[in-house]
């Protein structure tokens, strides 16, 4: 029985962002190189492209001999493990490619070992070559994004190289936001309140990068602030942490999205932005920030506040603050987009007087709010600077964001990679809660709670 060893690799340059893999099949015995494949997959994450690598480097293997064992190689301490059996796979988007890949071989002539970034350059120089020719326009993207392969070099058949491609270019769009795009459905301030704006924020997605071991803390739903057992390695090794992450990854830098209580605009569904009149809380807005001081404080993991400069923020956060024995630190980048001459109205009025001032701005983040106000895509900028220097200031702790509907939007935009479009589909109600981890590696994962219901 002959027996091969599959070397595979893939990389995003931003995470989603432009993706390719390599994979190399080689014979166990001579080390001669059998097969190599290597693809441009468009925009999508560092976990489908190193599992498209791996399905491609196991059907190269198959489509020489199917008899064949097989012993693979990655760098992905993430996908090994997975594959293995020893970490739980967690990420929905995972389940079908691990599904897809241990069906290419019966699971008892498949091995895996974990190899160091430098033993595995051979499969690593074929991902990035997809990559680049990918960014440079020379080849197209894969089948899942609208055009032909991008590269595949191999000895086995044509055929089984298509369909290689297809397969893997498809269990991608389970992961890829440009696959899936969502047809907008303007609703205005209707979505959320006072300040629940139709966002069309657009900015970079969070940083790329491989951290040690290559563990994606997007496999896991991170709990704000609580220490759970990892279910992570070898013998179910546990290992307190804020949130779900392997041991060495350390705590994240969990930020615990508050958006404030309501204001005398929130029931009327008006812009309210940080041009306008700066409305304090309504009564309602203040029961409603009791409440979620209480529920805080019972979970007992919040060890920072820091709010929006605005007035409904800033009394949120002092109630909020007041409750768990914290100062309150004020964040300019927090504060709410300007709507400029719309704050104050609502979206059916906007619609009536500046029609075509509001049409530019649902078609375009780079588009400004009549009267001068800030266009999303700068709102963006602001919001994902303003994440840089908080992680940053906030490693390892958990922290309270007193923040606005687009802000909180964004984020939770930017972490989880999503396209403009996902905005509309998010509703936040006053004084409703998220939260986003941001780990080492520069991944994050988020929580969405909506109600303080749901802390208690």
């Amino acid at each position: 029985m002959r027996e091969f060893i599959v070397e595979a690799d893939g990389g995003s340059r931003g995470n989603p962002g432009p993706a390719g893999y390599g994979a190399v099949v080689s014979d166990a015995a001579t080390g001669e190189t059998l097969a190599e494949a290597a693809e441009y997959l468009g925009v999508t994450t560092n976990n489908v492209a190193e599992y498209s690598g791996l399905l491609a480097g196991l059907r190269a293997a198959r489509e020489l001999d199917p008899q064949a064992t097989v012993h693979v190689r990655m760098d992905s301490k993430l996908v090994v493990e997975q594959m293995s059996g020893r970490w739980k796979i967690k990420h929905p988007a995972m389940k079908p490619l691990a599904a897809e890949a241990a069906r290419v071989f019966p699971p008892d002539r498949v091995t895996y070992e974990w190899i160091p970034r430098e033993r595995n350059k051979h499969a690593d120089r074929l991902a990035n070559e997809a990559m680049d020719a990918g960014q440079q326009g020379e080849l197209g993207v894969s089948p899942a994004h609208g055009g032909p392969p991008a590269r595949a070099k191999s000895r086995v058949g044509e055929e089984s190289r298509a369909r290689g491609r297809s397969a893997s270019a498809s269990r991608a769009a389970l992961d890829t936001p440009a696959a899936r795009p969502v047809t907008p459905e303007p609703s205005g301030p209707s979505a959320g309140g006072a300040d629940a704006t139709v966002s069309r924020a657009e900015a970079g997605g969070t940083p790329a990068g491989k951290a040690a071991d290559d563990v994606r803390a997007a496999q896991a739903v991170a709990t704000p602030g609580t220490e759970t057992a990892a279910a992570h390695g070898p013998a179910s090794a546990t290992t307190a942490s804020s949130g779900w992450a392997p041991a060495d990854m350390g705590p994240p830098a969990t930020f615990v999205l508050l958006r404030h209580g309501e204001t005398p605009l929130t029931p009327q569904k008006r812009f309210s932005g940080s041009g306008g009149s700066d409305p304090s809380l309504s009564d309602a807005g203040r029961e409603q920030a009791e409440r979620t001081a209480a529920a805080l404080a019972r979970r007992g993991t919040v060890q920072a506040v820091v709010a929006s400069p605005l007035a409904r923020t800033r009394e949120t956060a002092g109630i909020v603050a007041a409750r768990l024995g914290l100062e309150v630190s004020v964040e300019e980048g927090l504060r709410e987009t300007d709507f400029g001459a719309w704050e104050g109205l609502t979206f059916a009025e906007v619609r009536e007087r500046h029609p075509d001032d509001l049409n530019a701005w649902l078609s375009s983040p780079d588009a400004e709010p009549t009267g001068g106000g800030e266009s999303f895509a700068d709102t963006a900028t602001r919001v994902a600077a303003t994440r840089d220097k908080l992680t940053a200031a906030y490693a390892g702790r958990t922290v309270l964001l007193v923040t606005h509907v687009t802000p909180i939007k964004t984020l939770i935009r930017l972490a989880l990679g999503a396209p403009p479009e996902s905005l509309f589909r998010m509703e936040l109600s006053a004084a409703s809660l998220s939260a986003v981890a941001y780990y080492a590696d520069g991944n994050a994962s988020v929580r969405l709670f909506n109600e303080t219901s749901h802390l208690r």
